[in-house]
């Protein structure tokens, strides 16, 4: 048994402890930015290729209190980094820290470096290799104003990288907090849903993969884990067998509409996902938002429009969420639209009053997500005929 903890989207802790519980992990305890879990390496595996959540997952090495940088080397010299990864790995020694009583954060990963350098000379008569560009192995150490933790990372590139999208758009929403959205938005499989924003088709494909029960982590080349001595190759293959196994087939439309007012936009979603083999899963047009219309009587309206922070941005949707309010409560009553934005004027500006609002991050950047039923004319003239 292991103690591991994986990082997530701000506002989703929630979520991935619901999740990291369905894949048997242990000891569960959800902390601002992430979950802490405990589990054997089989409950690792399962987290990284198939949470849709996790950012990454890393696995806990040691932990100790601190006061400067000679601490945090004895810290680290102290682990037997030849047992983990071998001199032909190349490594990289990342630090994150809130509220650190050190003058530079920069000496305090140099030190931790050195102390592993320092320990593989100790024990092989030579160091790895450091590569900060792709590295094998990503030690992680954190800093809280008195404590330091050392982590070992299991995942290498952050799983959002899904491996699935190919053609990029400015500003894209990250496959995990897409995926937070969906379930926060109560979006379940065989739910029509329609984004009239598409961007990159992020919703479309993280929609289509809960459809098709697709683990999130299939597509991707190599995770961190296997570049670990401790690697338990047998284990790792027998999960994604059994995560393929699970995997559905493609057959065709799966209720899922997107479009965008930019054709490089519906390009890029078209291609992302042709390249996931779900072109026929997906109906893809190009038009504005004011012109959609409910493809059927009911089901979700998801959408993440620009936050007006562009030059003239702001007053551009100023002007839109008015029309588009009128869009929504003439074309798609039986609906329920999701918005998720940083513009705190939205809800004013739509004129029309959300049922439910679910503070969000999107990185650093505080959002909402905003759940709105949608009804024809105004939610005053229902009201009022409910009186009646």
């Amino acid at each position: 048994m292991s103690d591991f903890f994986a990082p997530c989207p701000r506002a989703l802790e929630l979520l991935l402890a619901r999740e990291l519980t369905s894949l048997g992990a242990r000891h569960i305890l959800p902390v601002a930015g992430g979950v802490a879990f405990s589990g054997d390496w089989g409950v690792c595996y399962r987290a990284n290729l198939e949470s849709r959540i996790a950012t990454r997952v890393l696995w806990r090495l040691a932990h100790a209190p601190y006061r400067h940088e000679d601490d945090l080397y004895r810290l680290a010299r102290a682990q037997d980094w030849p047992l983990l990864f071998g001199l032909d790995r190349g490594f990289r020694v990342q630090t994150t820290a809130i509220r650190a009583p050190l003058k530079s954060l920069e000496f305090a990963t140099l030190r931790v470096k050195d102390a592993l350098c320092d320990r593989f000379r100790e024990a092989c008569g030579a160091r790895p290799d450091v590569d900060t560009h792709e590295p094998d192995v990503r030690v992680h150490l954190f800093l809280s104003g008195r404590e330091a933790t050392l982590y070992l990372d299991t995942s290498g590139a952050p799983l959002w990288q899904r491996g699935l999208c190919h053609a990029n758009v400015d500003a894209p929403l990250k496959e995990n907090l897409a995926a937070g959205v969906l379930q926060l938005s109560g979006w379940q499989p065989g739910v029509p849903l329609l984004d009239p924003m598409c961007g990159g088709g992020t919703f479309a494909l993280e929609a289509a993969c809960m459809t098709l029960n697709r683990a999130p982590g299939l597509e991707r080349p190599r995770f961190g884990f296997e570049a670990l001595k401790p690697f338990q190759r047998e284990t790792w293959q027998e999960i994604r067998r059994a995560a393929l196994a699970k995997a559905q087939e493609n057959t065709g439309f799966l209720s899922l509409w997107a479009s965008d007012n930019d054709e490089k936009a519906v390009r890029a979603t078209r291609r992302n996902l042709e390249a996931a083999g779900f072109a026929s899963a997906v109906e893809v047009a190009c038009r504005d938002a004011l012109e959609c219309t409910a493809p059927v009587p009911g089901g979700i309206l998801i959408a993440n429009p620009p936050y007006g922070e562009r030059i003239g941005e702001a007053e551009q949707l100023a002007a839109f969420y008015p029309l588009w309010s009128q869009t929504l409560k003439r074309q798609f009553a039986g609906w329920k639209a999701c918005v998720f934005t940083a513009d705190t004027r939205f809800p004013k500006l739509l004129r029309l009053k959300p049922a439910k609002k679910t503070p969000l991050f999107n990185g650093a950047l505080e959002c909402r997500l905003y759940e709105i039923p949608l009804v024809s004319g105004s939610h005053r003239d229902v009201r009022g005929k409910q009186a009646q």
